[in-house]
């Protein structure tokens, strides 16, 4: 249990200034400067993943975390300026392991994990940063100082659920010293240690803030802001409609849907794209699914979907709102009609000819869910040229999405 008395002073040069100065001030004469702390956590008492040692610029907080835990606690890392972020972490640890840790504090972007990080933005550091300490942790615990200090605090936020989301599914724990109240909420901690109060409180595990996004219709020119964060080709197809969902008038996601060609009354998702300072907490999900809603209720069509990335995929499989037409598997997904009484009765996805074999696991998914409640609403959106008059929002949670 981290218990004791943490001191730490300096000397003092009794010079004509300091022996002026208490004078002043009727300050005591003293040979040295002390500031100490009685630090009592009992965090051996319960088990516990996360917690928050949290107070104003020179609280201590810093100090204490340094004299209880040592080596664990982690404020950055020396990464390569001329490589690929990937090969900053450890040298025997495989690649999968490696992008599994990036996609798990919400940093699931390929693109980016080919960059140096020191030309990656402030929040896609400050999740690498935390992949990387968990990477080196493996089952001990891991101290982050100055957690989201240099992020923007809707980014500092989201990263915080992310991270806590990652934490807990690993089975790890990780303590983040911060002067930023405003994440507590979205990390959860177990525990919150202010020592500015010397206080200690255990706390429960509530249901973290949902967030409200808005989906707006727009034309392809949006897509400059998000092609480069997408796995696959930045090429949008001609006929594409897109939309972007946006977190407190911030535009944060991008949608694209386009008809499936040879078959009719049948529509297709093309691309979807979450920025990264805003993945890990289901955004990239809500959008997808509330886009698929729209469809549904404006067209009448049915709407699918074929996806390469890990994260859509394990999501989807647990989706109510989704069925899965095709498993994972390193072939690409071709569409057939079985007809009866001259009319198409159903859509069935097939392995395509071996010659045709891709080198990426893709599944086929199928919207299942309701189409938007409002279909006047659905039909003008989908139907709007670009003048963001119409609106829908949708909400994500912690344990589930609501589109619609």
């Amino acid at each position: 249990m981290p218990r004791g008395r943490v001191v730490r002073g300096v000397p003092v040069q009794r010079t004509a200034r300091v022996v002026q100065l208490e004078g002043y001030f009727d300050l005591p004469p003293s040979k040295r400067s002390e500031v100490a702390w009685d630090v009592d956590l009992p965090i051996d008492d319960r088990p516990w993943s996360i917690g928050l040692i949290v107070g104003p610029s020179g609280s201590g907080k810093s100090t204490i975390a340094r004299e209880l835990f040592g080596d664990r606690v982690v404020a950055g890392f020396d990464w390569p300026a001329d490589r690929a972020l990937v090969d900053g972490f450890p040298p025997g640890l495989p690649v999968k392991t490696i992008t599994g840790l990036l996609s798990s504090v919400g940093f699931s972007s390929p693109p980016a994990w080919l960059r140096p990080f020191g030309v990656l933005s402030t929040g896609e550091q400050f999740r690498v940063t935390i992949a990387r300490a968990l990477a080196d942790a493996g089952d001990r615990l891991t101290v982050i100082d100055e957690f989201t200090s240099v992020v923007d605090r809707r980014v500092a936020q989201v990263g915080s659920a992310a991270v806590a989301k990652a934490v807990r599914r690993a089975n790890q724990q990780l303590i983040a010293v911060t002067c930023h109240h405003d994440v507590e909420a979205w990390l959860q901690p177990d525990w919150v240690y202010q020592p500015h109060l010397s206080d200690f409180q255990w706390r429960e595990l509530q249901r973290r803030p949902p967030l409200t996004l808005t989906l707006t219709r727009v034309g392809p020119a949006a897509w400059a802001r998000f092609r480069d964060h997408h796995y696959l080709s930045g090429v949008l197809a001609p006929s594409a409609r897109c939309f972007v969902t946006c977190l407190d008038d911030e535009p944060v996601g991008f949608t694209a849907v386009m008809p499936l060609v040879g078959f009719k009354d049948h529509w297709r998702e093309h691309r979807t794209v979450c920025l990264p300072e805003f993945q890990g907490v289901g955004i990239g999900m809500a959008q997808s699914a509330l886009v698929a809603s729209l469809a549904v209720a404006a067209t009448g069509a049915q709407y699918s979907s074929i996806t390469s990335h890990p994260a859509f995929i394990a999501a989807r499989a647990r989706s109510p709102l989704w069925a899965m037409t095709r498993a994972p598997s390193f072939v690409n997904g071709q569409h057939r009609t079985v007809r009866g009484g001259g009319r198409v009765a159903r859509l069935v996805t097939t392995q395509a000819p071996r010659k045709t074999q891709s080198l990426r696991m893709t599944a086929s998914f199928r919207y299942v869910g309701p189409p938007m409640a409002d279909a006047r609403q659905a039909r003008a959106l989908w139907e709007e040229r670009f003048v963001t008059t119409t609106k829908v929002s949708t909400t994500t949670g912690e344990a589930s999405t609501t589109a619609g």
